[in-house]
Order: structure tokens, then sequence, then C-alpha cells
């Protein structure tokens, strides 16, 4: 617990903070690549050059001390950041290190406003979080560790299948190179896949897991992310994987995490909407796989929006989805669509998805929602949502990078 005096001071300073809050993780990072460089593999350098991480770690700093005297309010944040460090295989000596650059870079953009006192103050504030994702993170490394076929870091796997999708997305199909059992997830999580430098020298990449649990084999579908220009290189992981990576190569790969998921077993009787855009479509696909094969008569609703046939990944997949169940409907939508997709049947309607839409196609008024896709997808499909007075207890979502890219959308 933190003692009254913290809480008092952390809870004036707050303004001061927000208002500084970039400059600080700005100058935290820089810092803290600088004078302990074997951490800078942990982070997203794309996310770092956008400023996107930047500005998450500010918002994080925010949050946290806006709600200092409330830190129940923050452990959907907390379940999420600790899922995320676990899957970069984060360990408690990485805690000291990050708090003693932030008080660091505070210290350097406050100035002299930064008191021993505040200093101290914050300091005590930092270590309570760090204990509380520590323990948390400490219980997800030993259920991943636990599991038949589990294992904490980095383990090889084979690529048993590559099979393209779409024009732009190829799943692939691993196996252990080990031939141990594959553990057990959730729908909805993700794995690491890290590519040693120096053939990609970048952080490792998450990939949400497309297929049910129970395969015998993890299945990722992987987007090729192109460059800002024609001429620019995109992403490199992915680039990498749809270019060089063949059956038969092997890849190091971190066990299932995320807390974006849905259980077949604890369904609540409600209707379930899936609302995925492009290659959002992945952790949501898992979990109505999961729930057909589970044999669930919960009603589900699954659309997905693509841009058109050429690069609608999973149509058929999404399609058998209703085959012969009445329970289960799905709609695509292309907003643009290509001369014959909608003559040809291949989508069900054009344009965006809208409130209207929303209104006339899903069971607004009593069903849970799970949303994945880039940032204006989400952008509009969640203001949607809110026009049409869905709580927000039932809506779910993932979203793929720094959440300023999911406002900002």
């Amino acid at each position: 617990m933190l003692s009254a005096r913290t809480i008092e001071i952390v809870k004036q300073i707050t303004p001061a903070v927000a208002a500084n809050a970039e400059a600080i993780t700005r100058c935290f990072y820089q810092r803290m690549f600088q004078r302990n460089p074997e951490v800078k593999a942990f982070f997203n350098q794309a996310h770092q050059h956008s400023g996107g991480q930047q500005k998450a770690l500010a918002g994080a700093i925010c949050a946290y001390f806006t709600h200092i005297d409330n830190l129940e309010a923050l452990t959907p944040a907390v379940e999420l950041i600790a899922h995320k460090h676990c899957s970069l295989g984060i360990l408690p000596e990485h805690y000291p290190i990050v708090g003693e650059n932030l008080l660091a870079a505070i210290k350097d953009v406050m100035g002299e406003a930064a008191t021993d006192e505040i200093i101290d103050a914050v300091a005590e504030a930092y270590g309570l979080l760090a204990k509380v994702c520590i323990d948390r993170e400490a219980q997800i490394y030993n259920d991943q560790q636990s599991r038949p076929g589990g294992w904490n870091g980095y383990r090889e796997f084979v690529v048993d299948r590559k099979v393209p999708e779409s024009d732009i997305v190829t799943s692939f199909y691993l196996k252990p190179a080990d031939d141990q059992p594959v553990p057990d997830y959730l729908p909805g999580q993700y794995i690491t896949v890290r590519i040693a430098p120096p053939t990609t020298p970048t952080s490792p990449r998450n990939y949400s897991l497309s297929d049910r649990p129970g395969t015998g084999h993890f299945r990722i579908s992987v987007k090729r992310e192109p460059g800002p220009t024609p001429d620019a290189p995109g992403g490199l992981i992915s680039n990498y994987l749809h270019e060089q990576v063949h059956d038969g190569d092997r890849l190091e790969v971190g066990p299932p995490c995320g807390e974006f998921t849905l259980n077949p077993a604890e369904t609540n009787g409600r209707p379930i909407v899936f609302l995925a855009g492009g290659i959002g479509v992945t952790p949501l696909l898992s979990m109505a796989r999961a729930l057909h094969h589970a044999q669930s008569t919960t009603p589900v609703y699954f659309l997905q929006a693509a841009k058109n046939s050429r690069v609608h990944a999973f149509a058929d997949e999404v399609r058998e989805l209703a085959q012969n169940r009445d329970h289960v409907r799905t709609c695509v939508i292309y907003d643009d669509p290509l001369e014959d997709d909608a003559a040809a049947g291949r989508c069900d309607a054009t344009g965006r998805v809208t409130t209207g839409l929303l209104h006339e196609w899903a069971p607004c008024d009593q069903a849970d929602f799970y949303v994945c896709g880039p940032p204006p997808f989400m952008a509009g499909v969640l203001t949607s949502l809110r026009e049409l007075g869905v709580d927000e207890h039932r809506v779910r979502h993932e979203f793929f990078g720094p959440k300023q890219a999911l406002a900002a959308g």
C-alpha cells in the first residue's frame, strides 16, 4: 500500500506531469536506450520512430497517476501489459532499469520542480506498480510452463504448411520441432515470433492464433505490411515471413499470451457478435471456430469487412461457419469492391459498416461484441456501438498497435 503522503503528492503533481508527459517519455526512451541498450530489443522501433510508443507510455503514466487512489480501475490495463510483457520475456530485473531511467527523465524535464520529496513519492508509486506487474507476470509464466506442452521463453517450431489466404495474407501452420505436444490456449490469444538478427534486426512480433485450440498445431495468418511508399521497405518481419520462410523452415516461437479471449465453456447465453476488419479477423475467427467445434448453440453473428475479394482472407472459412446452422449468421461487406464482386455473390453488402447496418443486422440490445480491425474500422464501429446504446461492458476489442492510433482513426 502507498503512504497517504505519497498519494497526496502524486495527485498534486498529476496536472504538471500530464502537461509534460510526452517530453518525459521521449527523454526516458532516449536515455534508457543509451544507458541500457540490452533492453532495446524488447521495443518495436517502428512505434518508436512514429512516436506511438512514447504517447502510449505517456498515457499510461497519466492513467496511473490519475487512479493512484483507486488502483482497481487499472486492473484491465495491468492484465494487458502483463501478457504483453510475458510475450516478450520481460523479467523482474528489467523493472529497476525502467524505474531508474524514468525517474531521471522526470528530473531532466521537470527541473527544480521535481523536488526530492516528489521523486521519492514517484519512486514509491512506481515500486508498487512494478510489484503488481511482476506478481501477475509470475503467475502467467507459471501457467505457461505448467500446462502440458507448455514452456517459457522461445521454442523451435517447424513450418508444416504455408498457405496463401489472399493476395496479402498468408497462413503458417506451425508444429513443435521437438515433436512434443502443442499447449492448449484460449481463442483470441497470440504467439510471439522472433527472427534472429542480422536477418531482421528488430523486436519480436505478436501474431494472433487464427485457428481453434486442439488441432495439434499453431496457425498464424500474416498480412504483408507495405512500406509508406512503393520504394520504401515495409514490415520487416511480415515481409520476411512472406518471402523467406517456407515449408520445413524453423521459427523461434513464444508461448500463447493475451487477455482478449473467449472461452466457449463460459459463454453467458447472450448472442455473440464478431466484428472483423481486415487482418483483425484472425483472433475472432479462432473464437468462432472454437464455438463451432464445441457445438455451442449460442447465437453467433460474424461480420467481416474487407476492401474486396482480392484481399479478402478466409472467405470460405467464414462462410462455412453458418452452413447448416440456424443460430449462426454471417455478413461480408466490401468498401472498395471489384467490378464483379457483388454480382458474383462474394459480398453481402458494399460500403462501410454503419450504425444503421449494425442496428438492422445484429441484436445490439442484448449481444456481447468482440471487435478487431484497423484504426478507421475500429473507431467507426466503436462509435456506432455507443450511438446504439451498447453498454461498454458488453464490448471487448483488440487493437494491433499503440492505442493512440485507434483514437486518431
